[in-house]
């Protein structure tokens, strides 16, 4: 066997490559780990013709999501340190895209804010990725993807409900 089949670099995972006995959670774990990989999503970028790069999408892509943001929360939704997060607000800035704002609720914080161009900028980032899901779904009938969009809500809410639940017992069995 070619010693590059299994290394996840060489290609995208996929369901096999991980030994959960629910195929549903392997299947989840290969798509979450190839829409998640900055290298993927810095390549499609790159040639799409897009100006910015992988990690200033994802940061203007929760800035519009969830709206002014200090600099430690936004290390912590991007998985990064404050110094990353220091440089890339720095470009952003730099592009006009971002800026720096007293957060009301604590004279002493810093809030980064999205300006209008950087308004315009994530509603960009949210139209490549509508972009990306049309691709994905050319193939099935609007049926189709109305039934796996409803079942996905579910499983959503449901997810969201579980984690709820599992932040107050860990992965305990309910009390009775």
């Amino acid at each position: 066997m070619d010693d590059n089949a299994k290394s996840p670099g060489r290609r995208a995972l996929q369901a096999g490559d991980f030994p959960y006995r629910s195929e549903l959670l392997a299947n989840l774990s290969a798509l979450i780990l190839l829409w998640d990989s900055p290298a993927l999503q810095g390549e499609i970028l790159a040639k799409t013709g897009e100006s910015l790069d992988q990690q200033s999408h994802a940061t203007l892509r929760h800035l519009l999501a969830w709206g002014p943001m200090r600099p430690t929360a936004l290390a912590e939704v991007l998985d990064t340190g404050a110094s990353h997060i220091s440089k890339i607000v720095r470009r952003l800035e730099g592009d006009g895209l971002v800026e720096r704002t007293t957060d009301p609720s604590d004279g002493r914080a810093t809030l980064i804010r999205l300006t209008d161009a950087g308004e315009e900028a994530a509603r960009g980032v949210y139209a490549l990725g509508d972009r990306m899901i049309n691709e994905v779904l050319q193939e099935w009938s609007p049926a189709d993807v109305r039934r796996y969009t409803a079942l996905t809500e579910r499983f959503v809410k449901d997810a969201i409900e579980s984690a709820t639940r599992m932040l107050e017992r860990g992965l305990l069995p309910p009390k009775p």
